[in-house]
């Protein structure tokens, strides 16, 4: 079986996808620490042109808490803010009528957890994209906590009976080959292809948000760019 485990990122770029959608099972890793300034409130859309920052407002956000402690700060001023800064940047791109419903579901579903928040956000988007890998939380699934790093990652995968094991590519630092060999576990990491395409006639930018990749691309073509990517060992 094919396991990713990942932290629960707001609207991640298309790497996170490829690895969501190339493993059997995707571990959402919400109980592990809270990282100010990364991918887990934030990503970059297309404005004028160049990238810009969309950020998901929270309450009480601090690196000494872990993700499922953080709560969303539903203000519906702060909420429409962002669905207006979407409407205003790409509510001329192809695609904008068939995504913008998706996008306005997430901004507005019940969840107030921020790890539960992300999780529906991914939900919404796999459904849109039709990823049916299946999803597991966690901080539901019975294990030592008191572990940290590659070998709380090697006791998710024990327990949850993997023999292999993808990770972003990013991440090859912090693991061991050898290591994951002791326990009957292959380890590859997830190297995203060349991936291009046209963004109002603008010099392209990489690495967006997929809300981008979703407003400039049909669903078949989105479904291609998932599997443009490299194993490595």
């Amino acid at each position: 079986m094919k396991l990713g485990i990942m932290q629960p990122y707001f609207f991640p770029y298309i790497g996170y996808w490829q690895l969501l959608n190339a493993v059997d099972t995707y571990v959402i890793y919400d109980d592990v620490n809270y990282i100010k300034g990364g991918w887990i409130n934030r990503n970059r859309i297309l404005a004028g042109g160049a990238p810009h920052y969309l950020n998901l407002p929270l309450t009480g956000a601090s690196p000494n808490k872990k993700i499922n402690e953080i709560e969303v700060n539903k203000n519906d001023r702060l909420l429409g803010k962002g669905l207006q800064t979407l409407w205003y940047n790409y509510g001329k791109a192809p695609y904008f009528k068939d995504v913008y419903p998706v996008l306005e579901a997430a901004f507005s579903c019940g969840e107030t957890n921020l790890a539960g928040f992300i999780t529906e956000s991914l939900k919404l988007v796999c459904g849109y994209l039709g990823i049916g890998t299946r999803m597991a939380v966690s901080s539901e699934i019975h294990k030592n906590n008191e572990l940290k790093g590659q070998e709380k990652v090697l006791e998710i995968c024990r327990i949850l009976g993997a023999d292999t094991y993808l990770n972003a590519i990013g991440g090859k630092e912090l693991y061991s080959g050898d290591e994951f060999k002791r326990y009957g576990i292959t380890l590859y990491f997830l190297e995203t292809g060349d991936i291009w395409y046209e963004q109002f006639g603008h010099p392209f930018q990489g690495n967006l948000s997929i809300i981008d990749v979703m407003m400039f691309n049909p669903v078949e073509r989105i479904r291609e760019m998932l599997t443009q990517y490299d194993l490595v060992e």
